[in-house]
């Protein structure tokens, strides 16, 4: 849960009682002169916001960061059991345990099985028949995940930073009391203390069987056997049933609630359309406007799913392995005991308000990550009442500022099913400007601690952050959608440039390449300042982030153009780019 950030200090600590005592707060003679923070962090997903991994180190955010800057610094970090009761992880939060560490290692794992196909066009002789052992692939996942949680735990004895296993809730604005799984209980103060809880996936109560049979993201990653034949359910603004071959015969069928023309997704309807078309050609199958209402197990240990067509009105059935629930997010805030202390949280969403340098309406809480909702106003101004920053919420809802234009919740996927292997994994997480990603969550943290400790009064710049959805055709975009573009410019006044292209790679392998699209959205007039930039193809993760830099720094389209590529490469394209949608000329690149 949360914890705090002080200067060194006298600690005494009693754990042996049942009743302990950790006290941060400086005494009255050791007050620094400088402003002091203590991190603090809230059990269930405490360390998301924390830690980034690269290599064999890790990069502090609030924890490491304030430590390193001379803070003394407690870490509360506590996860219950997913609400299947099944999955339960070490320190690293939702990141390293069930979210981007083991997402991207699947989504490796399955294009691995692309390659292997491709191969063969290359002169490989592979045998037939090539499987795919899912326990052998979540067993070397999760040693890894392990070593980074044993990483972690290093680098924070290193900084000496003091780690808690326990769950937290506020007593005041500077008193947390902690409780360990044994029901043991003490007690930490300290002056500062900052939120990072993250969130936990949500299951629609209001469908029958959806809690008790189904599973969600906290389980997916820690299942020692495929899941078979998976309905992948997205009930937040659709659902879409994943449905892949398997060779010892898992497959599945799959819809997505309303018709491709309403969804809340239209912000970028054009790159999500060439990636869910690029997934139906490979074998993913999508049925537009299906929502399901109970989900029943039979005698033999199959799930049922009845969904209901929203066009023709009539119910269908299938049977399944697994089902896996995609719905959205709740931030983990519940039982922080918020309220309480005066901290002001938005009544629909459950998230904390926070001003723009992190701060909530109590003065030394703070909060970052997933959990934190951005407000304009002064929370701390006496004067700012309830009514207020609901009125400033309900405002901000219709104007996002992030690269999709609408509120989503991030959503895993994986499924691997042997020579068709192949792992779905789709990230769409943003709210009302604030991207809920990891690295953001980093950013922000060492920076709040920076500004704590004195050294720095630079705020986190949530605009322009690059983010990659790694599906089967992976799609990047930094800045604004073309639509957004639009919505602030107007359309005579931004220029967007585009192209199809075919990666080198694609050829001798033979396969298609008509959902591999770049798409640059300019400013029309003067020096043509590069608003957005949107990838599809492989590799976007790396492509979107190197050109991220250009965006921090204003690039244009012409300095874009001058730019020299590296040949033959994807990236290149976008330095050659030269043909608008409002010519209407066709954008297929030809040659090399």
């Amino acid at each position: 849960m949360c914890l705090p950030l002080a200067a060194p200090t006298r600690t005494q600590v009693n754990q042996s009682d049942s009743v302990g005592r950790l006290d941060l707060m400086p005494q009255a003679q050791d007050l620094p002169r400088r402003v002091e923070a203590v991190p603090a962090a809230k059990g269930e997903q405490a360390l998301r916001e924390w830690w980034y991994k690269s290599d064999n180190w890790i990069s502090p955010s609030v924890v490491l960061a304030a430590a390193q800057l001379g803070q003394q610094v407690a870490v509360l970090d506590y996860v219950e059991p997913s609400v299947r009761g099944c999955t339960k992880w070490g320190i690293g939060g939702t990141c390293v345990n069930v979210g981007c560490i083991p997402k991207k290692l699947m989504h490796q794992a399955a294009l691995l099985g692309t390659a292997v196909k491709d191969a063969r066009k290359y002169g490989w002789q592979i045998p037939e028949p090539v499987s795919h052992d899912w326990a052998t692939m979540s067993q070397a996942v999760q040693n890894y995940v392990r070593s980074l949680n044993w990483g972690h735990r290093v680098q924070l004895q290193d900084r000496k930073v003091k780690y808690l296993n326990m769950k937290g809730s506020l007593v005041d604005q500077h008193t947390i009391k902690a409780r360990n799984a044994k029901g043991k209980e003490m007690t930490v103060t300290a002056r500062n203390v900052v939120i990072a809880t993250g969130g936990r996936p949500k299951y629609p109560t209001h469908i029958s069987g959806a809690q008790e049979f189904g599973i969600s993201s906290d389980d997916l990653f820690w299942l020692k056997e495929s899941p078979g034949k998976t309905p992948l359910c997205r009930c937040g603004f659709g659902v879409c049933w994943v449905s892949h071959r398997h060779r010892t015969g898992h497959h599945s069928d799959g819809a997505q609630h309303r018709p491709p023309g309403v969804r809340p997704a239209d912000k970028y309807r054009q790159m999500s359309r060439l990636v869910t078309d690029y997934m139906e050609a490979y074998g993913t199958r999508f049925s537009w406007g299906a929502v399901p209402k109970k989900v029943e197990k039979l005698p033999s240990g199959l799930l049922q799913v009845t969904w209901t067509d929203t066009q023709s009105k009539q119910d269908h059935q299938d049977t399944f392995s697994s089902v896996l629930w995609a719905v959205g997010r709740a931030p983990e805030t519940k039982t922080l005991n918020l309220k309480q202390v005066g901290v002001e949280l938005n009544e629909d969403t459950g998230k904390i308000l926070v001003a723009a340098d992190e701060r909530t309406s109590v003065p030394n809480i703070y909060a970052i990550g997933d959990i934190a909702q951005a407000s304009s106003l002064n929370l701390t101004d006496p004067t700012t009442t309830i009514e207020d920053i609901r009125e400033e919420w309900i405002s901000s809802v219709f104007h996002d500022l992030s690269p999709f234009g609408i509120a989503l919740n991030e959503v895993y996927v994986g499924v691997a099913f042997g020579n068709e292997s192949r792992v779905l994994s789709v990230y769409l997480p943003v709210f009302q400007g604030r991207p809920e990603l990891t690295p953001t969550a980093i950013q922000a943290g060492k920076l709040l601690a920076r500004r704590l400790t004195g050294h720095s009064s630079r705020l986190m710049d949530y605009d322009n952050v690059p983010t990659t959805v790694f599906t089967p055709l992976e799609y990047g975009c930094v800045g604004l959608s073309e639509e957004e573009a639009v919505r602030r410019y107007g359309e005579d006044n931004i220029e967007v440039y585009h192209a199809f292209y075919k990666p080198l790679e694609f050829t001798v392998a033979e396969r298609d390449a008509s959902q591999c699209y770049i798409k640059v959205v300019c400013e029309r007039d003067g020096d043509q300042r590069v608003l957005g930039l949107h990838f599809t193809g492989p590799n976007a993760g790396e492509v979107t982030q190197g050109f991220a830099l250009g965006f921090r720094c204003g690039f244009t389209y012409a300095q874009l153009r001058d730019t020299v590529g590296i040949h033959p490469t994807c990236a290149e394209e976008l330095t050659k780019i030269n043909i608008t949608k409002r010519s209407g000329l066709d954008a297929t690149v030809t040659g090399c």
